[in-house]
């Protein structure tokens, strides 16, 4: 803003100055080298006439007062004047004056929060995990500000009612301006190098605040260690490590794929594979509580969360139980829900991409020894088969027919629509699990045919949200359902039945922390106190219900 101010100063002052200065040489030019009298007699002209010459001709709004010319020179100066008019009016003003006034006309957009904002997220910049984080915030009722240095966007942010100010967030005073010593953490979000000296700028201003720094190569993470981050969040390594813990029995069970909540008691996503014993069932038909001791909270499809789904629900490929039990119970619902074929032999998973997500995805399968096949579009090590993703021979050279699982880690998310549509033709059984890179792209990509779709942005915002957030611990930040571990003060004396949590909200608690143990058997009668912490479990919109309704 400052570089175009002086631009205009001095864009102004030239034109001034080339105004007198010409309109003089053209008052002597009239006065000396046009023939016949000048002024005619009985008038009398000044310099100012000159000047109303000059400015009439620079500027195309007439060809002077004293026109025509007979001279050769004054023609001369004339024509000299028109070409220097066009330069300045028909390209200098673009250029110079027109920004300007959209400057001056512009959304003014804050330069620094409120000195009482405080216990707030300085979130430094804008990026598709950046609003997952907001999503998250908002729905916690905790403060935030984006640091934005661009500001046609910080203007675009403003103007959409988001929390901004424009600011450069490598500034230790910018930051101060976001009110940092106040905040309960910052986020640093732009790129790898620049979070680094965002790092460094906020620990100039305070040793206090909690900072996340996030990179893209996690080799440079010591990097952001050593400039003072508290914690470093590699997103594509989450999103990779998620993606295994969908790919096979054995991977979930590695990986961890469960979440305990106390010595006897977990919560798991379960796939349904289409050659299970389960299969083709209703989930009333399968008796699951009964013959397996869990309870289903919920049920993933197609994208589509149900809590607590309804008995006449059918068991099928692509479906997601969301159930609690012990390690036991659910060990025999995972081989129930399992494919019969892997127990023969059969069980190779094809890996499309090879960047750091799929390499991360086949680190992971090597580690727990299942066969897999890398493809991807550049010849390199680790890769098996070399083509495109999105054309059919390709798919076919990886044998996708006979692969129980296909894992889709393309950055491009159009290439991973197609890649789906291609593997679905060849195989309307295997196992589809891909990645998406923002939320927008995940609803397309289940329509397409995959059974499982983890958007980057949203491993990264609930990755980010779990760490900035004391009040609430976020259990299952890779997963489609979100599960958030929090005190209620707003049901306490409250029975389950009385609060009708999931008639409000469409959230199932499924276990209460009291006093150090677990409870997990909780009858209608169950009467919840002020600092129980309630494990609550459901869809991102249902759980935000419940934290804006109850805590």
């Amino acid at each position: 803003m400052r570089s175009l101010r002086k631009r205009v100063g001095y864009f102004l002052v030239f034109i001034i100055g080339f105004v007198v200065v010409t309109a003089a040489v053209y008052d002597f030019g009239m006065h000396n080298l046009e023939p016949g009298p000048y002024p005619p007699p009985g008038t009398e002209i000044s310099l100012v006439h000159s000047m109303q010459v000059v400015v009439e001709t620079i500027t195309a709004t007439g060809y002077g007062s004293d026109a025509p010319w007979k001279s050769t020179p004054m023609n001369l100066l004339v024509i000299l004047l028109d070409l220097t008019g066009v330069g300045l009016f028909f390209l200098a003003l673009p250029a110079i004056l027109l920004p300007w006034f959209r400057e001056q006309f512009s959304v003014s957009v804050p330069t620094a929060v409120d000195d009482d904002h405080s216990d707030h997220v300085v979130i430094c910049t804008y990026t598709p995990r950046a609003r997952e984080l907001i999503d998250e915030l908002d729905s916690k009722d905790v403060d935030y500000v984006l640091v934005e240095p661009d500001h046609e966007r910080a203007a675009d942010l403003y103007g959409e009612d988001y929390t901004v100010i424009h600011a450069d967030p490598q500034s230790a005073a910018d930051l101060r301006d976001a009110n940092l010593g106040a905040a309960r953490a910052l986020v640093a979000d732009v790129s790898d190098r620049v979070d680094a000296s965002i790092v460094l700028a906020a620990r100039e201003v305070t040793e206090e605040v909690t900072v996340v720094s996030v990179v893209e190569d996690p080799s440079l993470t010591a990097y952001h260690d050593l400039a003072g981050a508290d914690h470093v969040v590699t997103p594509r390594q989450l999103l990779g490590e998620g993606l295994a813990r969908k790919v096979t029995t054995a991977i979930e069970t590695d990986l961890g794929d469960s979440i305990q909540l106390g010595e006897d008691f977990e919560i798991a996503e379960i796939s349904v594979r289409a050659d299970s014993e389960l299969a083709g069932q209703t989930l009333a038909d399968s008796d699951i509580r009964d013959r397996y001791n869990v309870n289903v909270v919920g049920a993933w499809h197609k994208g589509d969360f149900e809590t607590p789904p309804p008995l006449d629900t059918p068991l099928e490929r692509g479906m997601t139980l969301l159930v609690t039990g012990d390690r036991a119970a659910l060990e025999r619902l995972r081989t129930a829900t399992g494919s019969r074929i892997r127990q023969f032999g059969r069980g190779r998973v094809v890996v499309v991409g090879y960047g750091q997500v799929g390499q991360t995805v086949s680190e992971l399968l090597s580690a727990a020894n299942i066969t897999h096949t890398v493809v991807d579009i550049e010849s390199k090590e680790g890769v098996d088969v070399v083509g495109d993703a999105t054309v059919t021979e390709t798919l076919t050279a990886a044998d996708v027919e006979t692969a129980e699982s296909v894992v889709l880690a393309i950055p491009d998310e159009t290439a991973t629509e197609f890649a789906t549509l291609i593997v679905r033709e060849l195989d309307p059984e295997t196992e589809l699990i891909a990645r998406a890179e923002t939320g927008a792209a995940v609803p397309k990509t289940y329509r397409a045919g995959a059974d499982y779709v983890l958007s980057l942005a949203t491993v990264s915002g609930r990755s980010i949200a779990s760490l900035v957030l004391a009040d609430e611990e976020i259990l299952g930040i890779e997963t489609n359902v979100e599960i958030v571990k929090t005190t209620a003060p707003g049901l306490a004396g409250e029975t389950l039945a009385s609060a009708a949590i999931r008639e409000e909200t469409g959230c199932t608690v499924v276990a209460v922390e009291r006093d150090g143990r677990t409870l997990t058997e909780l009858a209608a009668t169950f009467q919840l106190e002020r600092r129980d912490r309630l494990v609550v479990a459901g869809s991102d919109a249902d759980v935000n219900t419940f934290l804006d309704r109850f805590c």
